[in-house]
């Protein structure tokens, strides 16, 4: 698989590749360039701390979309034990752009949903990009019922450019089946959890997004639209995407000024991609402090406060 790197990213990888030489020439040959290496891994990480601690919204959108940017099951993989997979909606079919299921959390029992898309070209073309059918959401629904029933807390990792929006999903009910996961997420009685991971797209996003605490990855985003499709409407020009990202308000960091997130996880430099595991440790950390949070709540408390929670999102005027 061919590395991708990002625009933004350039000049780090040119300066790797030069450190990267001068080691090999010096291994090859009697010449001692140590210094000259030192000097600019100094510089390196100069210039790592500068681009990657001043990105902007634009880059962060592409940090979300990056091609190994880490998915639902890896997460799953390294925070979950005994996790068992469900299939299907007990109506049409199998979408494999949700994955759903039961795991034990620090040896206590949740239900783990979350969007999936692939890794590479066939992969994508099996999970639809991550793009979910209304059968995705409906098996979702299907094990938060579950969830509801049995009192385990619900976790949803949040990854798609949206719901998949074809003929086919359309005519099998897509908006019914995102509305009706918005209707039910909102009345469960045991604590949700959700964590956008990577790209959080519109309702195909908010349909695993209805929840007690709201995390996102310091470089996803989240978002009611995509800067290309936000562009599109408001200049005419997809190619105004950068524009529209900086001033849609779609970065954790914006959100979490506007109330939409509850906490901001922090991700190693250069991505969450760059260390999976740093990254595992840093989700656990965080959706561990939530469930011991939520699980001292009664029911009638978590109702209420979720209420509020979405009640303060945005500003309105009565006329």
């Amino acid at each position: 698989m061919v590395k991708q790197i990002l625009e933004f990213e350039k000049p780090i990888v040119n300066l790797k590749e030069k450190i990267a030489e001068l080691k090999k020439f010096t291994q090859d040959s009697d010449i001692d360039l140590t210094d000259e290496i030192m000097t600019l891994e100094t510089r390196l990480e100069v210039l790592e701390n500068d681009i990657y601690g001043n990105l902007k919204p634009w880059d962060r959108v592409q940090m979300a979309r990056h091609s190994v940017r880490p998915t639902t099951l890896d997460y799953i993989e390294r925070l979950f034990t005994d996790f068992i997979e469900f299939h299907g909606d007990r109506r049409f079919g199998d979408d494999k752009a949700i994955v759903s299921g039961v795991a034990y959390y620090k040896g206590k029992p949740v239900t783990v949903i979350g969007h999936q898309r692939g890794k590479d070209t066939k992969e994508n073309i099996q999970r639809n990009f991550g793009m979910p059918h209304p059968e995705g959401y409906r098996k979702a629904l299907r094990h938060m019922e579950q969830a509801e029933k049995f009192k385990r807390p619900i976790i949803t990792f949040i990854d798609t450019k949206g719901a998949y929006p074809g003929k086919a999903a359309e005519e099998r009910g897509q908006s019914e089946a995102i509305a009706r996961n918005l209707v039910e997420m909102a009345g469960y009685k045991v604590p949700i959890v959700c964590i956008v991971i990577g790209e959080g797209g519109s309702g195909g996003a908010l349909a695993l997004g209805v929840g007690d605490h709201i995390h996102m990855l310091e470089n996803s985003t989240y978002s009611v639209i995509s800067p290309e499709g936000a562009a599109s409407i408001l200049w005419k020009d997809a190619g105004l995407a950068k524009k529209a990202a900086e001033s849609m308000k779609i970065t954790a960091y914006d959100l979490k000024g506007l109330h939409v997130v509850d906490q901001v996880i922090p991700e190693p430099k250069g991505g969450a991609h760059q260390n999976i595991e740093k990254q595992s440790q840093s989700i656990d950390y965080v959706l561990e402090q939530s469930l011991i949070e939520l699980c001292e709540y009664s029911s009638e408390e978590l109702l209420e406060k979720r209420w509020v929670k979405y009640k303060r999102i945005g500003d309105y005027k009565l006329l």
